[in-house]
């Protein structure tokens, strides 16, 4: 069982670099969310069309793998992963390698990280979706699917061979790439009602299918922290928490105030308590999201969650966290 205190590295960039490094990294990025808002904004693509995080599960039903972002489109299946890597990026054997220079006040180092092949990857996940489909009653051609590797630092470069592979976005072409989808829109809702076999693209048929799959595919369940930090992985449970994840969409932890009351009491020997509101999934009237229930626990329970590419469970304070959503 892994305790709170070991999941920080999570946020945390992927290398050692100095303090001003990283922030001056973290101010450049832009997170997961702010990326999708850019991304329907530039290609012009109704949200529904855009999907983040899908989990996407082999032969066998399970899903330990997600794309970052999958776009639909009458042209065809986009699935693409998305890198902050900061450095001079080139393929290695099974391995990239990406050179990284770290520069202070005194001196400058230059280190190796290693990964695995992203594109290598992102090519298995897309045909893992293409099976999938095929195995949910919606054959799609193979050639109608397009994996990608998109860059989002400007301080990562790729090296010659590695400009060369369309499938790599590198980040002066994101915005180019966005477009692209953007310029080709009309042409492909003309396509949308001419069938596949005379257009070679979907069929709107097609892509109603695809979407209906689409959207019952789970993602990662989200623990937001309050200090800003996010965990992606598998909500386990809580032992004073009982709630129907098709149902309910939303936990949302109240912690006690350090000047309330109930910290009065805490110094008289009585634990303080958190109050848990669930949100019920999908409904979103006129006064905002419709509440589903609501439970009072001690501040010092647990909550348990499996961070995604952990091999034990988190046992996390629910004291510490400010929501928590759950995927399908």
């Amino acid at each position: 069982m892994l305790h709170f205190g070991n999941l920080l590295a999570h946020f945390h960039l992927p290398y050692k670099a100095s303090e001003r490094a990283q922030k001056q990294s973290l101010k450049q990025l832009p997170t997961l969310p702010d990326f999708l808002q850019h991304v329907v904004k530039l290609t012009g693509l109704r949200k529904e069309d855009v999907y983040c995080n899908l989990r996407v599960p082999d032969q066998l039903q399970t899903a330990k793998d997600d794309i970052n972002m999958v776009v639909l489109t009458g042209h065809g299946i986009y699935c693409m992963d998305v890198k902050a890597w900061s450095g001079t990026v080139c393929a290695h054997k099974q391995n990239w390698h990406v050179e990284v220079k770290e520069e202070d006040q005194n001196f400058t180092n230059t280190r190796i990280e290693q990964f695995e092949d992203p594109l290598k990857a992102v090519m298995h996940k897309t045909a893992q979706l293409c099976s999938h489909l095929k195995r949910s009653g919606v054959p799609i051609r193979s050639s109608l699917f397009f994996p990608r590797v998109m860059f989002l630092s400007p301080d990562c470069k790729l090296d010659e061979e590695l400009m060369k592979r369309r499938e790599l976005v590198p980040y002066g072409q994101t915005d180019e790439f966005l477009r692209s989808f953007r310029e080709g829109y009309m042409g492909w809702i003309s396509n949308a009602l001419t069938p596949s076999w005379i257009s070679g693209h979907l069929s709107y048929r097609q892509m109603e299918s695809v979407r209906g799959i689409l959207r019952k595919m789970g993602t990662w369940d989200v623990v937001l922290l309050h200090g800003g930090e996010q965990l992606k992985g598998d909500y386990q449970g809580c032992q004073y928490i009982a709630l129907d994840r098709q149902d309910t969409e939303t936990l949302e932890f109240s912690r006690v105030n350090i000047l309330s009351a109930d910290s009065l009491w805490a110094l008289l020997g009585h634990v303080p308590q958190v109050k848990v509101k669930m949100y019920k999934r999908g409904h979103h009237g006129w006064l905002g999201t419709s509440l589903n229930a609501t439970a009072i626990i001690p501040s010092n329970t647990f909550v348990i969650f499996r961070v995604s590419g952990e091999e034990a469970d988190a046992k996390i304070p629910a004291n510490i966290i400010h929501s928590i959503t759950l995927s399908i």
